[in-house]
């Protein structure tokens, strides 16, 4: 049997992104207690973030979430980490270190990723990890060049 990387290349990727799912898991947490909430966002659910970030535009006029539209929309999946809310004072460096230990995964298989507010917090706001809050993303791609980085400006359409 032959089988062409092109043609085995999304399923990959998925299985890296669960790989990094569980390297957030396992990354250490403050005094011991996990407040980490991890989800994979495929498929059609691309276009809804890509598209509630385009929306948010509106609402706060910050424009570089229009070039972060475009680029979720080149990813094959997106993580998302967020942590729920807790009075221990903790919350943004456990998000933090589960980022970091994702991104590390990412990285170690050689597939492109890149943090994004943006998109973590259109995913907050679709009440995607319900309860939490410092919510990330991070994109995956496999592609010839990373489309996360060397990014142009997106300008919004006029009408």
């Amino acid at each position: 049997m032959i089988q062409n990387e092109r043609a085995s290349r999304h399923e990959h990727v998925l299985d890296v992104a669960r790989q990094m799912m569980t390297a957030a898991r396992t990354a250490p947490k403050g005094k011991g207690v996990d407040i980490i909430e991890i989800a994979m966002v495929t498929g059609d659910d691309l276009k809804v973030l890509s598209d509630k970030m385009v929306a948010m535009v509106e609402e706060h006029g910050m424009k570089f979430f229009l070039r972060d539209a475009a680029n979720i929309l080149q990813a094959e999946c997106v993580i998302i980490i967020g942590t729920r809310e807790q009075a221990q004072g903790l919350n943004s460096v456990d998000v933090g270190i589960a980022i970091g230990s994702a991104c590390a995964t990412a990285a170690d298989l050689r597939v492109d990723t890149r943090v994004m507010f943006s998109a973590g917090l259109a995913a907050q706001q679709l009440e995607w990890l319900p309860g939490c809050r410092s919510v990330y993303a991070i994109p995956v791609s496999a592609s010839t060049k990373n489309p996360f980085f060397d990014r142009k400006p997106k300008e919004e359409k006029k009408e």
